[in-house]
């Protein structure tokens, strides 16, 4: 429990951007497991198309995080898309933007642990795929019973596992391309012919549509963005600098991460398998012929499936404030705008990871 006329209470509760960036950033930065995956699967055998969605990944990631920034300096007290659409285009707008972000962050606690799950069981036995969903339902009870003790409390918890999957992946991003330099010339030679093939085939109509329907289902990378802007009352004074600094180390590491991984399954010629995920197979592949390659690539995944975890911990630190900012508005009912002792928003955080595990 919290003494609630401790002088320092906030201070001590308050995020960082360093810490910031862990317990809101984590959700973006670990959408780049499941995002750029579902879009370079739904390319086909048009693979070199990979190039440009790399490119167009990154300058959205940018486009996003710079309008996210604009928001945290005009609405520096949070309360995001709710609060935003509320005050310049009225209730009804707030109302919309409210429920579609409620929704939004269950489903990304709903996403990030089956992400998480499929991650984690690229590593067992297809024998043991079907105890994935009840490893699910664990994963989610977890951060039910994190985050009724505190924000800070889950997010200095779940720290060292961010900062292992960033480490990891900067090593096999950065691996993979520098060690195929090399193949970077011949493999843009075959892009440059392997378009004009597919320009003669699909037509440029063709092209766009299946350029467009790759990025709209890359579209997850994008998720988790927004985390700053809405969760801006739990950062460290001066908040709107803390909020700026922690949108800028999401974007950087989001728009790197993506489109690394973009490169690197176009360098490495990685196709889709059954029961792994791709960057699975993407690390078997630069790993394999190590001594400890088996190893290394099992800490680079389960450090991915892990992260997925913390980008979870997303949904239950802004949505049950989404909520308590509708309660206060009497959207919602008054409850979920009280504090419980430990001063987390007991009925949200519950009421979030319930609807998850549903």
């Amino acid at each position: 429990p919290r003494n609630i006329k401790d002088p320092s209470l906030f201070h001590k509760l308050s995020l960082v951007p360093l810490l910031a960036w862990i317990g809101l950033g984590a959700d973006g930065l670990s959408s780049s497991s499941y995002g750029p995956e579902e879009a370079f699967r739904a390319l086909g055998q048009h693979t070199y198309l990979a190039i440009f969605l790399a490119l167009a990944t990154s300058l959205t990631v940018f486009v996003i995080s710079y309008s996210y920034s604009r928001i945290i300096e005009h609405f520096p007290h949070g309360g995001g898309g709710y609060i935003v659409a509320t005050h310049t285009l009225g209730p009804k707008a707030g109302v919309l933007s409210g429920s579609a972000l409620l929704v939004d962050y269950m489903l990304t606690i709903t996403v990030s642990i089956a992400a998480c799950g499929d991650a984690i069981f690229s590593f067992l036995p297809v024998a043991w795929q079907p105890y994935k969903i009840f490893f699910d339902l664990f994963l989610i009870l977890l951060l039910i019973v994190l985050n009724l003790r505190g924000v800070k409390e889950s997010v200095t918890f779940l720290a060292p596992i961010f900062i292992v999957f960033v480490l990891t992946h900067i090593f096999m991003i950065g691996y993979g391309i520098l060690s195929h330099l090399p193949q970077i010339g011949p493999v843009f030679h075959g892009i440059k012919s392997d378009f004009n093939a597919g320009l003669a085939s699909l037509g440029g109509m063709g092209m766009l549509a299946l350029f467009l329907r790759a990025y709209s289902l890359g579209g997850g990378t994008y998720t988790g963005i927004e985390a700053v802007a809405n969760g801006m009352q739990i950062l460290r004074e001066p908040k709107v600098q803390t909020g700026k600094k922690t949108m800028l180390y999401m974007a950087v590491s989001l728009a790197f991460t993506a489109s690394g991984l973009f490169l690197c399954y176009l360098l490495l010629k990685v196709t889709p398998g059954r029961t792994q995920t791709l960057n699975a197979i993407l690390a078997n592949t630069l790993y394999g012929g190590w001594a400890i390659g088996y190893a290394l690539a099992l800490v680079t995944i389960l450090s991915e499936g892990a992260l997925l975890l913390v980008g979870a911990q997303a949904g239950f630190i802004d949505g049950p404030r989404i909520m308590a900012n509708m309660a206060i508005d009497s959207w919602l009912p008054h409850r979920f705008a009280s504090l419980s002792e430990r001063l987390t928003m007991h009925n949200g955080v519950l009421l979030m990871g319930g609807a998850s595990i549903f």
